[in-house]
């Protein structure tokens, strides 16, 4: 078996960080006027386009114009300097390159010693993640204290819910089509998008989609069963409230 995972709200718990810088973002380029709800933001992200939190807050930015009757093709925006807002909140980085932001308070949703029973099981993994690279290997290695574990980001392949990210994982991993089965662990639809996609370009191989439910929507009894149908709706096979739920047994029992 092989696992790939997402790493926001799987790896680490995003709703006070990139959600956070998001709705940040929204709220200093509409001056003050909207900050998108927890609500507003999983219903656009549950729309299957906006995996990338840059291209979502200036989404959310123009359609708040629009609502106010302006075209969006008449909004002066800038998506680098929405970018570049962002990530002072996100990463708050300082002259000696120290980081600050949000992106050192996220907490853990797993450990090494996860990883480390999945390597024990003979259960291959590694990472595909829209994250930037520094992003992603700041919380894999520095935060989780993996070693070098192989990663797929944002500067490595299109976004998803294009698969391109995920084969080129499995290449790195040196599994090639027929061999083992593979699971993609995601939290959105977009990440279940891109199981269907991977199996509709490589069908002689076993794709699992494998939905995690984000701990904002976990905790919430009113939400989670509508999250989950969504994720199952977009080609979930399972839904989790934890990563820590898949563990090699469980993989076993579900194939």
């Amino acid at each position: 078996m092989i696992l790939v995972f997402d790493i926001d709200g799987v790896i680490r718990d995003v709703a006070g960080s990139y959600r956070r810088a998001l709705a940040d973002t929204v709220e200093q380029f509409t001056q003050g006027a909207y900050r998108p709800t927890p609500q507003e933001i999983d219903a656009l992200k549950g729309e299957g386009l906006w995996n990338n939190d840059w291209e979502a807050s200036q989404e959310l930015i123009y359609r708040y114009f629009e609502q106010q009757g302006q075209p969006r093709s008449q909004v002066d925006l800038s998506y680098e300097t929405i970018v570049a807002f962002f990530q002072g909140k996100y990463r708050g980085e300082q002259p000696d390159g120290t980081w600050t932001g949000y992106i050192t308070q996220e907490p853990l949703l797993v450990d090494a010693a996860y990883f480390d029973a999945l390597t024990a099981a003979e259960v291959k993994w590694g990472f595909f993640s829209g994250a930037t690279t520094a992003s992603a290997t700041f919380v894999l290695t520095q935060r989780v204290g993996l070693r070098s574990p192989l990663l797929v980001a944002m500067e490595d392949a299109p976004g998803k819910p294009d698969p391109t990210g995920l084969f080129a994982a499995l290449t790195q991993l040196g599994e090639h089509p027929g061999d083992r089965p593979v699971a993609y662990v995601g939290d959105t639809v977009a990440d279940m998008h891109t199981v269907v996609q991977a199996r509709q370009i490589q069908p002689d191989r076993r794709w699992l989609g494998l939905g995690v439910l984000p701990p904002h929507i976990a905790a919430d009894a009113d939400r989670r069963e509508a999250y989950s149908d969504g994720l199952r709706q977009a080609g979930a096979d399972r839904v989790v409230s934890s990563v820590r739920e898949i563990t090699p047994a469980w993989l076993d029992g579900i194939l």
